[in-house]
């Protein structure tokens, strides 16, 4: 076994993460919204991201749920809901 304990819930987490930052644009996008939270230029971030894609690194876990909160509100449909009407 090749994995340590307590790592499958990681790698999940990694697959998923490099899944929702495949499109283009995407990597750019999350590491410009972390630049604004937590300083630094989008550039480092984007870098950093993609060393933790690479697994060369594991996020702390405050970085970790930051992405999936990020990741999550992208997903979000625009407006609150009722401000989109049937088009017919």
């Amino acid at each position: 076994m090749s994995q340590p304990a307590g790592r499958p819930y990681y790698d999940a987490w990694l697959r998923r993460v490099r899944r929702e930052l495949a499109p283009s644009g995407r990597l750019t996008e999350i590491a410009l919204l972390l630049s604004r939270q937590g300083g630094g230029s989008c550039e480092v971030w984007r870098a950093r991201l993609q060393v933790l894609l690479a697994g060369a690194g594991t996020p702390s876990l405050d970085l970790l749920m930051r992405i999936d909160a990020l990741l999550a509100r992208a997903k979000e449909p625009p407006g609150d809901g009722g401000e989109q009407g049937s088009l017919f």
